[in-house]
């Protein structure tokens, strides 16, 4: 298990992954220093999952350098660019014979998820994002919600009504996503913007995590664990002991210190009500599915 945490200024954060208890290569990726955190889970394949998930993380590494506040629409430019260096190095890597294709066209793709800690109008607002079945949820006041909808194929059957979320976190086709970076025409990013509250927490994790723990679960810990780094070691922990046959990220963020006390409520997508403080939102014509 590997884990990192900054010491606390504004924001404080912790990281955790692990390859699960079934698996030899851990294709996840992660990526947390202020104002971005994300998480990426890779597929294709050992090497190529891997080298899909770290090309994510590369890119957005430089956000965390960039002129601040951080847009949709540098989140998009960085998401454009892995997607770019991803089909160039399976190409690099086909034309090499490095990749066996057996007959078929070579694949590497990657979710991504994350939040980037940005202003809009001189208040602080968490820019969500997501790409495929990785997660943001957001624990405030007690009380956990998931911010992004998975694109899967059981998201699309829930919506549609023809399972329920107990029956989804069984299917045998839950890990069908529908939305991938790298595997595709330009995947399209989901964005939502929320405005910091004090006291709260993001997780940040991949499907490896929520495929074994539940909402409560979860809760109990980041009610309970009051270091971001220790909860995100506790979280995979957890899921890893209970059986995880998948690799596990978590990323753990608290809000920053000085956020005032102003009290907000995350609109889950969908909501009849949309708060003005608190907007879910895509990007219109920034590509398509994967």
């Amino acid at each position: 298990m590997n884990d990192g945490q900054k010491e606390r200024t504004l924001t404080q954060w912790g990281v955790a992954s692990d390859a699960g208890g079934r698996r030899s290569v851990n294709e996840d990726a992660a990526f947390a220093q202020d104002p971005v955190f994300v998480v990426a889970d890779g597929m294709g394949g050992h090497a190529r999952g891997e080298m899909a998930s770290q090309t994510v993380v590369d890119a957005f590494r430089a956000l965390a350098g960039a002129e601040r506040p951080v847009t949709a629409e540098r989140v998009v430019e960085a998401v454009r660019e892995a997607e770019d260096n991803i089909r160039r190095t399976m190409l690099e890597e086909t034309v090499a014979g490095w990749v066996e294709t057996d007959g078929r066209d070579p694949v590497a793709g990657t979710t991504a998820a994350g939040a980037v800690l940005t202003e809009q109008d001189g208040e602080l607002y968490w820019l969500v994002l997501n790409v495929g079945d990785s997660r943001v949820y957001r624990f405030s006041a007690g009380r956990l919600q998931q911010v992004t909808v998975d694109h899967s194929l059981v998201q699309e059957m829930i919506d549609a009504g023809t399972i329920d979320p107990a029956e989804a976190r069984v299917h045998p086709r839950r890990n069908v996503i529908t939305r991938a970076i790298g595997t595709g025409p330009d995947s399209e990013v989901d964005f939502w913007m929320l405005r910091v509250q004090a006291g709260e927490r993001l997780l940040i994790c991949t499907d490896g995590l929520t495929g074994e723990l539940s909402d409560d679960a979860i809760a109990a810990v980041l009610a309970t664990v009051g270091d971001a780094g220790d909860a995100a070691s506790t979280l995979v922990r957890h899921a890893v002991t209970g059986g995880a046959s998948d690799n596990v990220t978590a990323v753990v963020v608290d809000a920053p210190d000085d956020v005032g006390d102003e009290d907000t409520t995350a609109r889950t997508p969908g909501a009849a009500e949309e708060d003005e403080d608190d907007v879910s939102m895509t990007l219109p014509g920034e590509g398509s599915r994967a």
